[in-house]
Parts: C-alpha cells; sequence; structure tokens
C-alpha cells in the first residue's frame, strides 16, 4: 500500500526513543523527510547520524518544549530544513505523577511538559499545514479515559489532548487539515522496561500486565502505534478527523470479566 509520503515534511516531537522513535522510522520508511524535536542531544544526534547513513532524512533540532520559544524555533528551524511542514506529530510528554497534594504550581508546570507545547507547535506551524493542506496526529493516552491516581497533571493534559483533537478538526477541516488522536494503553517502551526491571520479580510483574491485555495477552509494541499514527497523517485516511483511536488490545474498553 503507498501512503503517499514521499518527500513529505513531518515535525515530530520527542522522536528520538519508544513511541516516537518508531513513528520517525515509519515515516522514513514511507520516503517522508522528518524533523525530531528532542530535549536530548546525545540522542538525537545518533538517531540523525543513523538514518543518515542510509541516506535518509532525519533533522536533529534540540529543545526543551515546556519553553514557548523552543516550540517556535522547532517550527522556524524545520521550515529553514525543508521549506514546507505537512504533517505535525505531537508526541513528546512524560508521566510526571504530579498530583492532588502537590500544589497548583506543580500542576501548572505538568501542563507545560505535557499538553501546553502540543498547542504551541501547532499554532507555529498552521500557516505551514493550511498551505499543505496537511494533517496532525497527536499521541494521548488511555490515563485521559480511565484515569489511573496520582498523576493529575498528566490526566489532565491528556484528556486536554483528547478536546483539542476534537476542536482543531472542526476548526480545520475548511482548509482540509485532519486531525486525530491515537491513545496508547500498556506499550513496550525503554521506560516500561526498565521500570519493570527494577521490580522484585521483573518476569512476574510483566506477566500479571499482560494477563490484563484481552488480544494476545501481551504488551502493545511501540511499532503497532507508529502504523496507526502514520495512516492517520496518509493519503490512506483522506476522510477521517477528529477521531480518537485506542490501539491498546482493548485494554481501556474491553468488560473487565475479558481483563481478569
Amino acid at each position: 500500500m503507498d501512503l503517499e509520503l514521499t518527500d513529505k515534511t513531518a515535525l515530530v516531537t520527542g522522536g528520538s526513543k519508544g513511541i516516537g522513535a518508531a513513528i520517525v522510522h515509519r515515516l522514513l520508511a514511507e520516503g517522508a523527510h522528518v524533523a525530531n524535536v528532542n530535549r536530548s542531544t546525545a540522542e538525537g544526534e545518533a538517531l540523525q547520524r543513523k538514518y543518515a547513513v542510509q541516506g535518509k532524512e532525519c533533522y536533529f533540532i534540540q529543545g526543551d518544549l515546556g519553553e514557548s520559544d523552543a516550540c517556535r524555533n522547532a517550527v522556524e528551524k524545520t521550515v529553514e530544513r525543508f521549506g514546507r511542514i505537512d504533517i505535525v506529530i505531537n508526541n513528546a510528554g512524560v508521566n510526571d505523577g504530579v498530583g492532588l497534594e502537590d500544589g497548583p504550581e506543580q500542576f501548572l508546570e505538568s501542563l507545560q511538559r505535557n499538553l501546553v507545547h502540543y498547542y504551541a507547535i501547532v499554532h507555529h506551524a498552521l500557516p505551514f499545514l493550511k498551505e499543505a493542506r496537511g494533517a496532525i496526529v497527536n499521541i494521548g493516552s488511555k490515563v485521559s479515559v480511565t484515569g489511573q491516581g496520582h498523576t493529575s497533571g498528566y490526566a489532565a493534559s491528556k484528556g486536554g489532548i483528547n478536546g483539542l483533537t476534537r476542536e482543531w478538526a472542526v476548526d480545520l477541516a475548511d482548509h482540509g487539515i485532519r486531525v486525530n488522536a491515537v491513545l496508547p494503553a500498556e506499550t513496550w517502551t525503554p521506560l516500561y522496561d526498565r521500570i519493570i526491571r527494577a521490580t522484585d520479580d521483573p518476569a512476574a510483574e510483566k506477566s500479571a500486565i499482560e494477563r490484563l491485555i484481552p488480544l494476545g495477552r501481551r504488551f502493545t509494541t511501540c511499532e503497532e502505534i507508529a502504523d496507526m499514527a502514520v495512516f492517520l497523517v496518509s493519503a490512506r485516511s483522506l476522510h477521517t478527523t477528529g477521531q480518537v483511536i485506542h490501539v491498546d488490545g482493548g485494554y481501556t474498553h474491553l468488560d473487565r470479566k475479558c481483563t481478569s
């Protein structure tokens, strides 16, 4: 299937590892050019070198997206390099454990880390997306639907991402811009791997979580999230907008009889 992404330019936030790195890989495999915005210089430059050897363009832009100027700079650098932006995939964020007891200041900082830069990147990229009649995918989380406990900032941010996805789908429909969200649940990332390895019995801990996932009794892979995200920004998804899609093996919505 030709996704018609050859020579398209995608701006991906948090594209150096985990789900973001899988998205970058899929986009490059489809012939797109990618600007990867990431805080870690070492990770970003390593990824850029890796793909340069393969003759693929994965342009690293260093930036802490909790700072508004970094969002503007990311868009400007992308356009300087490629002359256009066809796709934005907002992915960067962290489940920072800011809970109800931590207070308003930390809550606002969590929103800045996890939600505000989604808005800021799209705001600055909007003229280019309109010109390209482009596409936006926001990576969210099942926490926006289920709650998790002790993570008010992250949960509020992910709920906000769902709301912005549908709001932007309405705002941008007349410009031919499609906006969708992809929500992972239990996805096997390098971070999750480190968390599991830190437990007393990693194999038992992993198995206990896998038993709760109805389809296949296994974690979702980063590649499965990436496949959905890249499909949604492609020409094979031209009449899909305003959707919040769970890629989670049935973890979020199937009856608890199936997950116990």
